[in-house]
């Protein structure tokens, strides 16, 4: 552009403008999507959750690839035994191509058909217990925390009474009577006689005392957290619309207390593991030929000097799958709760 009356000019040039109308979205997260992008943030615990996947997904495949004859957990192969018909031939308890993990001593039966197996009786009767006490417990600590006063010292004293006993005793005093009881009362409705084994009825049972005895810890961790959500302002305004007791109970205080009833889940899964393997030892749980993690490290304990592999190995399983569950929780812990430290 050229002024009147100078000699100067003046160009014009075009610069970009910014658009007014672009506007910065912020969205917002709900606590669980912050609780589960916290816990993906651990490595440690995203690992440990991949693995407690794999061995879930062990444990549903196992009875299905036995069934298809993938796996073979009761072939006896008597002549991969040694002379003296107990110890293993080859190196390792006998690991080969047919075989990865070696066969049992004294039987020859494949070691990694019978710990797929071991998997899946283990999880169930330990994800068994695991409901049943978060249930038993959680409505026991709900009815409690909530209706206060009579009821409250009720269950209160119910859990010391619990408390009190001794799980271990217990356990053997009411092995024989109980088994049997199971057994016979199975038996007698049509069409379940077939369940009536050995088996079933050690398995209930050990599930049955994980769950009476296991229930006043997941009782008391609902019942404080009841106590101080009873009195928050959305309870009260259920109260005043008319909403019935059960209504409270289970559609306004429990989805409010479930995390730490998943913590609890977590932990309970890992430590009902081991408890069923402790049974096995004091010879209360499922028998062989059946395979638990626990009578297979059991039944190992005879074999350690013959072979040493039979025993490190589900020994090594069992604390593998009690590391990572435990793993699990951990991080769960610290997902749900930030202010928590490891």
């Amino acid at each position: 552009m050229t002024i009147p009356g100078s000699e100067l000019e003046v160009h014009e040039t075009e610069t970009p403008v910014e658009d007014d109308d672009a506007v910065v979205k912020v969205a917002g997260r709900s606590p669980t999507q912050l609780a589960i992008a916290r816990f993906r943030a651990d490595k440690l615990s995203m690992i440990s959750f991949v693995l407690s996947v794999l061995i879930i997904l062990a444990a549903i495949l196992a009875p299905f690839l036995v069934a298809f004859g993938v796996l073979h957990p009761n072939d006896l192969h008597q002549e991969l035994l040694s002379d003296d018909g107990v110890a293993p031939e080859g190196r390792f308890g006998g690991v080969s191509w047919d075989h990865p993990f070696g066969v049992d001593p004294g039987t020859g039966r494949d070691l990694l058909s019978r710990l797929m197996l071991a998997i899946t009786s283990s999880l169930s009767i330990a994800l068994t217990g695991t409901i049943l006490t978060v249930i038993i417990g959680a409505v026991l600590g709900i009815v409690a925390g909530f209706s206060g006063g009579f009821v409250d010292a009720v269950v209160g004293r119910i859990i010391d009474l619990t408390l009190s006993f001794p799980q271990t005793m217990m356990l053997l005093a009411l092995a024989g009577p109980v088994v049997l009881m199971l057994r016979r009362d199975v038996s007698d409705f049509p069409g379940l006689g077939f369940l009536a084994g050995a088996d079933l009825s050690n398995g209930l049972f050990v599930i049955a005392i994980l769950a009476v005895f296991g229930w006043p810890p997941v009782a008391r961790v609902v019942r404080g957290q009841v106590l101080s959500i009873r009195e928050r302002e959305f309870i009260e305004a259920a109260r005043l619309l008319g909403a019935s007791r059960p209504r409270l109970y289970f559609k306004e205080v429990l989805p409010n207390v479930w995390a730490p009833v998943l913590v609890y889940v977590t932990l309970l899964v890992p430590a009902y593991i081991s408890a069923e393997a402790a049974f096995n030892f004091l010879g209360v749980g499922i028998k062989p030929p059946t395979p638990t993690l626990g009578n297979i490290l059991a039944d190992s304990v005879s074999y350690t000097s013959a072979d040493p592999t039979y025993f490190f190995l589900p020994g090594a399983l069992l604390a593998l799958i009690v590391v990572v569950f435990n793993l699990v929780g951990d991080g769960a812990r610290d997902a749900l709760d930030p202010k928590s430290h490891r």
